[in-house]
């Protein structure tokens, strides 16, 4: 593998971990060293690293027969599952991978609408080819872009007055995981509904992360309908996942009966090993109690974390939604807050406590208050010890 790596995201100078094993929301790496996972598989380990019950819905599956070439009674069950906390999903069809998801839904936007441009947001991230957080990746599909400024309704206005009759779609998170968990303001996603009501246009929510935070996502505590969502992540129950819906005036064209269907091919879309583990985990698992209190843990764990912060000094901040965060450095040079940010991972993971090297937070069912308390004096004493030491 090029730089023994085939996922960039995992990627660390000199060499990144290799874990060998986990366990509730503990995880073991090669060197027999063990930490407390606060990074959740980026966000879709919601469940940690083991889980009974979903091991015996694999298992039944499995059991059962898997790869049997055809439809299955689990991606029925799943698939209303879903059209059922989510409004904005009257029909959906099932994918791989939130990337995947989202390629399909602006395909369905860009066939249904007859137009080509669409609308995405600086620091915006879609997925392996619908990257924007340095502009337009290399690796992008080849579509016609117009990439915005985040949380900035007037620019939005100002392209729509502009291009209005040729935007398809506008693909936006409700709040930018990838891009710092940065949250969209009510008012900046509201003037987007609006925007695309007035022109035609479709709006995607890419609630691939955001959809932990209530049943039925960001978007029922946003109070938005959006006219496509697409899923991933936490709906796999544990297996790689995608799923993308909306309205019926726009995914009837994937029924293969239609006068001019959409052909969404894909060997694993309705594999039954995903489709059992999602059904046991949204049945289950993320029940609306189960993230309701997974919401608020999250909103007072961040809480914690920056009044600490600010009680020494304030040379970081976090960000975030629920239980969806990210710890940025401060001041004013980009490579002095890279650096810092770095070593208080390092220093962390010094006293057994893991997160992203950019400093993303994702909290697990398993994590608790001995966890989280564990965590935040571990991160009073990283920080006492550092403002200790000298400056050099």
């Amino acid at each position: 593998m090029p730089g023994g790596n085939t996922r960039s995201s995992l990627w660390a100078a000199p060499y990144p971990l290799s874990i060998t094993g986990g366990a509730g929301c503990r995880i073991t790496d090669a060197d027999g060293h063990s930490y407390v996972d606060f990074l959740g598989e980026f966000t879709a380990g919601i469940f940690g690293h083991t889980c009974a019950a979903l091991e015996q819905a694999l298992t039944a599956a499995h059991r059962g027969g898997f790869g049997l070439s055809s439809h299955t009674p689990y991606e029925t069950e799943l698939a209303g599952e879903l059209a059922a906390r989510f409004p904005s999903i009257e029909l959906l069809r099932f994918a791989n991978s939130g990337t995947e998801a989202n390629v399909m839904a602006l395909a369905a936007a860009r066939l249904v609408t007859g137009r080509d441009r669409i609308v995405v947001f600086a620091g915006g991230y879609h997925g392996g080819v619908l990257t924007f957080g340095q502009g337009n990746a290399p690796v992008n599909l080849p579509l016609d872009f117009a990439i915005l400024p985040y949380n900035d309704p007037q620019a939005a206005a100002r392209e729509f007055a502009a291009s209005g009759d040729s935007i398809a779609a506008v693909l936006v998170e409700p709040m930018q995981g990838a891009g710092g968990c940065t949250v969209g303001t009510p008012a900046f996603l509201q003037a987007l509904r609006e925007l695309c009501d007035g022109s035609g246009a479709l709006l995607i929510f890419d609630e691939v992360q955001t959809a932990r935070m209530a049943p039925g996502g960001a978007q029922e505590l946003l109070g938005i309908t959006p006219d496509m969502t697409t899923l991933g992540k936490i709906f796999g129950g544990g297996l790689a996942f995608g799923a993308f819906g909306g309205r019926k005036a726009a995914m009837e064209r994937f029924d293969p009966a239609h006068a001019d269907p959409i052909p969404h091919a894909g060997t694993f879309n309705n594999n039954r090993l995903t489709m059992a583990a999602g059904l046991e985990a949204v049945r289950h698992h993320l029940t609306p109690a189960a993230l309701a209190a997974l919401y608020a843990r999250g909103e007072a764990f961040r809480a914690a974390l920056n009044d600490l912060f600010a009680d020494h000094g304030g040379a970081f901040h976090v960000t975030g939604m629920g239980s969806v965060m990210n710890i940025h450095g401060t001041g004013p040079d980009a490579a002095i807050r890279r650096d810092r940010l770095r070593l208080l991972q390092f220093r962390m993971m010094e006293r057994g406590f893991y997160f992203a090297a950019r400093g993303l937070i994702a909290l697990s069912f398993p994590l608790g208050e001995a966890e989280t308390g564990g965590f935040l004096d571990a991160l009073d004493a990283v920080l006492a010890a550092g403002r200790a030491r000298p400056e050099t």
